[in-house]
């Protein structure tokens, strides 16, 4: 007979298989996606952000709500209702009926629907699995959900390239066997453990609160990297502004009611326990910095590495896929081994070590130049993926540990929602380097680099055209050169002289001249994420002893928690 921790580990890391090859395969399979609905990236990629953006934001918004209601109506219910929300998700964005701007409108709302599966499956398959563990196993737990989770990102790298070059519906095909799957073995396997405490109501001011307040903070952030009027960046705009702000004035009113509500749906008393506080902060602050990190490196190797060795910019998002393995492998290889450490020596000693590596393997990446060997790229990457192993398990463990078990539903929502949050605002914040120090530093590039073609009079239509249109469409696989060309009048076109025009199309020429102002804007961004991994480290040594709730606070339920002390 299958132990039961067993069959929960086995169905959990089938969740988290799905949505990292499910997430992976999206990212490669988008200049296939928008080249089947016929959608210009030049005048349309708000919906490239949004397609990216709206499974993490939904999440972000969901998963402490539904976290909260896990503890009162059960997790393994919840649970199961995600993966059959996940799959039907799936299903509609394989049948996107429509094309053009009005198709990508459609994929952008099946994969809210995604995302809302996605959340009811992240907020409570921690739980879940720390139901079926015992405290000394929970770290080797949660390490190898995580690993079989970073098996589901390669696979999804690599059926992404695959399917993508048969039929673009495809790869959104391949996750509903998988949820079909999921959804019948969950349903008749997984049990309820903790009875859930029916007594408690659903907060149903504090949901409201929370959700409106996230989504203004998060769509003003996404809108914030968006050009406005003049600007290169929306930061300005007055809509950005005011959402933001109201965003965090419902925070804070949020958070002032928590305190006041009989059964919240925020358990600020968490935040009691140092371990759990600083766990939590480690998230936060790491996740900021290392979120967006393999996004600017697509960027950095879709746009300039891969078509400087002699990648077509339509096999690029491929290649850049299967060239951040490493960081993959360095992840997968750590994190099981991580999490049984951890649960043998405790998280604080690993996760600061983990974050220390995290934030040297940044700074590192600031002394490679445009044209880097990939042997030492893949080295500097597959170290910090170790460093990333270290910090998450065992921080992550630390976490679940910290909270009572009636609440774990809730630890575990928060632990989502700071990872979804973090890792939108990391985006947020590299993109808004990038394009910033691109706009101050690419317009004169462009123009000098033109007038040396012997094409100058392109330069004042191609130093207008925004940063973010020329990344996005080496991004989704387009030619930036060759697209712009092709929609500047003919006569224009025909002015410039063949060899001028040889020498702008060519594989070399747009790459050598981005380079050094990109180059320039990852440096500045590598530092700054540099700072708050660091950062995060301080936190995560400051965490104190480990604190394991069953075996710490068991007599002191619903008091201030001040648990019993064992060395890490």
């Amino acid at each position: 007979m299958v132990q039961y921790k067993w069959i929960a580990l086995s169905n959990t890391s089938l969740g988290v298989f799905m949505g990292f090859m499910n997430a992976n395969i999206v990212l490669i399979s988008l200049p296939a996606i928008f080249r089947g609905i016929n959608v210009n990236p030049f005048s349309s990629f708000q919906y490239l952000l949004w397609i990216l953006f709206g499974y993490s934001i939904v999440s972000a918004i969901l998963v402490i709500n539904i976290g909260r209601i896990s503890d009162i109506f059960g997790r393994v219910r919840m649970y199961n209702l995600g993966f059959a929300i996940f799959t039907i998700g799936s299903i509609l964005l394989y049948i996107t009926p429509g094309t053009g701007n009005i198709a990508a409108l459609q994929l952008i709302i099946y994969r809210i629907i995604q995302g809302i599966g996605g959340s009811f499956l992240m907020a409570n398959s921690a739980a879940v699995l720390s139901e079926a563990f015992p405290p000394n196993q929970r770290g080797f737990a949660l390490g190898l959900n995580g690993v079989i989770g970073i098996f589901g990102g390669v696979a999804g790298i690599i059926l992404g390239g695959i399917l993508a070059s048969i039929y673009w519906r495809d790869v959104f095909l391949v996750s509903v066997p998988i949820g079909i799957i999921g959804t019948i073995w969950s349903y008749k396997s997984l049990k309820q453990l903790t009875p859930p405490n029916k007594n408690q109501r659903v907060d149903i001011l504090g949901n409201i609160l929370y959700a409106v307040a996230l989504v203004l903070v998060l769509v003003g952030i996404t809108y914030g990297i968006l050009p406005y009027g003049s600007s290169v960046t929306g930061w300005t705009n007055p809509y950005v502004i005011a959402s933001i702000s109201t965003g965090v004035a419902l925070f804070i009113l949020f958070l002032y009611i928590e305190t006041k509500v009989k059964d919240p749906m925020f358990r600020i008393e968490l935040f009691k326990v140092r371990a759990f506080t600083m766990a939590s902060l480690s998230i936060l602050f790491a996740q900021i910095a290392f979120g967006g990190l393999q996004l600017m490196l697509v960027l950095l190797l879709q746009a300039i590495w891969l078509p400087l060795h002699g990648i077509p910019y339509s096999q690029a998002p491929f290649w850049a896929g299967i060239d951040l393995l490493p960081l993959l492998a360095g992840f997968g290889i750590m994190g099981s081994i991580a999490g049984r450490l951890s649960d043998k020596y405790g998280a604080r000693e690993l996760a600061t070590i983990g974050l220390v590596i995290l934030g040297s393997g940044l700074i590192s990446l600031t002394f490679l130049p445009y044209d880097f060997n990939y042997l030492i790229f893949a080295i500097i990457i597959f170290i910090m993926g170790i460093g990333n192993g270290l910090f998450v398990s065992p921080n992550m463990a630390a976490l679940i540990n910290a909270a009572p078990p009636q609440h774990r539903g809730s630890a575990s929502g928060i632990r989502a929602m700071l990872t979804n949050t973090g890792s939108t605002l990391s985006i947020g914040i590299f993109f808004t380097i990038v394009i910033d120090v691109l706009y101050l530093k690419l317009p004169g590039a462009l123009t000098s680099a033109l007038t040396t073609a012997g094409a100058p009079q392109l330069a004042p239509i191609m130093s207008k055209i925004p940063p973010t249109a020329a990344l996005f469409a080496a991004f989704l696989g387009y030619d930036p050169i060759k697209t712009i060309l092709a929609q500047l009048p003919s006569s224009l076109v025909n002015s410039i002289s063949p060899s001028a025009l040889a020498t702008i199309t060519g594989k070399y020429w747009f790459p050598t001249v981005i380079a050094p102002a990109f180059m320039d804007s990852l440096k500045i961004a590598f530092y700054f994420s540099a700072a708050l991994v660091f950062i995060a480290a301080i936190i995560s040594a400051l965490r104190g002893k480990t604190v394991i709730y069953e075996r710490d606070m068991a007599n002191l339920q619903n008091a201030d928690p001040k648990p019993v002390k064992k060395e890490s």
